[in-house]
């Protein structure tokens, strides 16, 4: 049976992230994309210019629609706009395996979350989460802590595991050295490292990231074996970018992903056979 990942999210007309980035990145992972739609952006590489966030009736009636009808093995969240999205997310996405992804802030520093629905993410979304995907600065607001350090990293960690979902994954891409991101449960914490590859072209870095680590367990890996192959992945459409646009182009979604065969349960996610 082909394996069906879904991206709630927002619309990125320059294709680089938001649905259009997370559906280019389930297909490279051998994964039919759905796609329900949160909020339109005007922007391109250089800037974001206007989000328009759609009504939160609308947005439900999407997820009910593909929910009845091709139903995810996994599904992930993206740019929601306001609390009203991510009340209607939350009471409509079931028991779907989710990935959150706390998109709050653009690449190029445009606001994608007011601050009620930071509240309401940690209220009602976030108990609903088999992952979080912070970057640093996501970690810190929701988190309400500094984040610079990796011991940071691990408070930060600890402090949204307390909110409910099953795992946090804390990115660090902005701290020097190694680009290193660490996953963090109740039962353990582990590290995932890459080399640090200096470049300009990262916009939509951070939904490629939890595209492919939907992708991954929608296809059945376990959470550790989908991160480690989304780690690859992210490094490698980093590493290899087509250098589009005039400001901050987009990742290569062409990108070899990790071809590993589903893994065997280990207690960390529900597990689908390819």
């Amino acid at each position: 049976m082909t394996p069906v990942a879904l991206t709630i999210a927002g619309s990125d007309p320059s294709g680089g992230a938001g649905i259009q980035a997370d559906l280019k990145t389930f297909h490279q992972h051998g994964v039919y994309g759905e796609a329900v739609v949160t909020l339109l952006t005007v922007q391109n590489t250089r800037a974001v210019t206007r989000v328009e966030c759609l009504d939160p009736a609308l947005i439900a009636a999407q997820i009910e629609a593909v929910l009845a009808d091709i139903p995810p093995a996994a599904a992930k969240t993206g740019a929601m706009g306001n609390a009203g999205i991510i009340a209607a997310v939350a009471a409509t996405v079931g028991t779907v395996p989710l990935i959150v992804d706390p998109v709050m802030i653009s690449k190029h520093g445009a606001p994608l979350i007011d601050a009620d629905a930071r509240g309401a993410l940690r209220r009602v979304l976030l108990p609903k989460a088999l992952l979080v995907t912070p970057n640093l600065h996501e970690a810190a607001a929701l988190a309400e802590i500094e984040v610079v350090t990796r011991e940071q990293m691990l408070e930060a960690g600890l402090r949204l595991l307390d909110h409910g979902p099953f795992a946090v994954l804390v990115k660090g891409g902005h701290l020097e050295g190694r680009a290193a991101d660490l996953l963090v449960t109740r039962e353990s914490v582990h590290w995932f490292e890459s080399e640090r590859i200096d470049t300009q072209n990262t916009h939509g870095t951070g939904c490629t990231y939890s595209a492919a680590i939907t992708a991954n367990l929608a296809r059945g890996l376990a959470l550790h074996d989908a991160l480690a192959g989304a780690k690859a992945f992210i490094s490698e459409a980093i590493r290899t970018n087509p250098g589009l646009g005039h400001g901050q182009g987009p990742v290569n979604h062409f990108a070899r992903p990790d071809t590993a065969p589903c893994s065997p349960a280990n207690g960390l996610t529900p597990q689908k056979s390819c």
